[in-house]
């Protein structure tokens, strides 16, 4: 992974964060990782928790950044998630996903927080 894909990253997580802490959202982790992957930000809205993806681009070239969370994305986001909750002991606390896209081209940027972007699934 180049130096600038990482820092593009690493700038829009930091975004994310202060747009959802901005927007309401109590920030419990972030970049939880366990043996399925990671997850960018867990935090929570209300009592629901919220497993966020954060995706950033700093162009169009590849289109909306959200485009990124995929059927495969998704799949292996809801087992980290249920590992998270399995862990952490709240199997049975309201939770769901959001996407924040963050667009980060040299003029200005853009932030989207999609709520409630995909369901639970274990294929």
């Amino acid at each position: 992974m180049s130096l600038t894909r990482i820092s593009t990253g690493k700038r829009g997580e930091e975004l994310a964060a202060a747009y959802l802490a901005e927007a309401g959202y109590r920030i419990v982790e972030r970049n939880y990782r366990c043996i399925f992957g990671e997850i960018d930000i867990v935090a929570e809205e209300g009592e629901t928790l919220v497993f966020v993806e954060v995706k950033s681009r700093r162009s169009d070239a590849y289109g909306d950044p959200q485009l990124a969370v995929g059927h495969r994305k998704q799949n292996k986001l809801s087992r980290i998630a249920m590992h998270y909750l399995e862990e952490k002991r709240l199997r049975h606390h309201p939770a769901r996903f959001d996407v924040v896209a963050v667009k980060l081209p040299p003029s200005h940027q853009k932030i989207e927080l999609i709520r409630n972007a995909f369901d639970l699934t274990l294929v």
